[in-house]
């Protein structure tokens, strides 16, 4: 039987996911997906919003959650203020939702924004945090929307080498475990950095890809912007970790 039929039959009984079974159906029928992709503006959100790109759907607006103040669980803090430049390289718009990054209220920070969109499926990156995936997933049921996070247990070194194959601008903007020192703060990888990289993380054992914290990214160029962001800063080192002090963000 066709996926087609195989939901067709199970929308004939109540199903908790009656929603989701109707938005793939739309897609089965030429329905134009209308999605919005979380994104901090590093590289994990780059590929999946070039993922949503890709499939040929309508990417309404880029929605970046702006921790100000302390920490998050579940969402980058520095940077995020180069997705607005991103959106305007390609043509996109751009919400910015305020959060104190409190545990139990930034996820409804967010649920409130994304309730006022009219999309079906909000897109985000998340490779391997069950406790983002989770908590999105359940949001987007509540909201009667589809939750996508394409990149999800993705090999860590084929998540990183396709991003630069594939002329991702993805530049280090902190690093924080060993055989990563203050060289790489500020560096924008290429195969030859990238191929370094990838030797450091087999000597020092951390992850290529950066998913347990070992560094952070912003992507300042890719194949779906219409030109490049330039990203400013000064490089702090602390010993034994380091972070680009950004001083400003342009875009060309």
């Amino acid at each position: 039987m066709s996926t087609f039929g195989i939901l067709s039959r199970l929308s004939d009984h109540y199903n908790p996911y009656e929603h989701i079974i109707k938005l793939l159906s739309n897609q089965f029928l030429g329905h134009l997906m209308r999605v919005a992709i979380l994104s901090s503006g590093g590289k994990d959100s780059a590929a999946a919003w070039w993922w949503a790109m890709c499939k040929g759907w309508d990417v309404v607006a880029l929605v970046t959650m702006r921790v100000v103040s302390g920490d998050s669980m579940m969402f980058q803090v520095p940077g995020t203020e180069i997705v607005q430049h991103q959106a305007k390289l390609a043509n996109v718009s751009w919400i910015s939702i305020d959060t104190e990054g409190q545990e139990e209220l930034e996820i409804t920070d967010l649920e409130n924004q994304i309730s006022e969109l009219e999309i079906d499926a909000l897109v985000c990156g998340a490779l391997r945090s069950d406790y983002q995936k989770s908590r999105i997933e359940r949001m987007c049921q509540r909201l009667g929307i589809i939750s996508y996070t394409p990149l999800w247990h993705q090999s860590g070194l084929a998540h990183i080498s396709g991003l630069v194959k594939h002329g991702f601008g993805v530049m280090i903007t902190s690093v924080a475990c060993d055989g990563l020192d203050q060289t790489w703060i500020g560096k924008i990888l290429d195969e030859k950095s990238l191929e370094s990289m990838i030797e450091l993380s087999k000597q020092y054992r951390f992850n290529v890809d950066g998913e347990g914290g070992e560094y952070e990214t912003l992507v300042v160029y890719g194949p779906h912007f219409e030109g490049q962001i330039v990203v400013t800063g000064t490089p702090e080192w602390y010993g034994r970790r380091g972070e680009l002090q950004i001083s400003e963000i342009s875009s060309s």
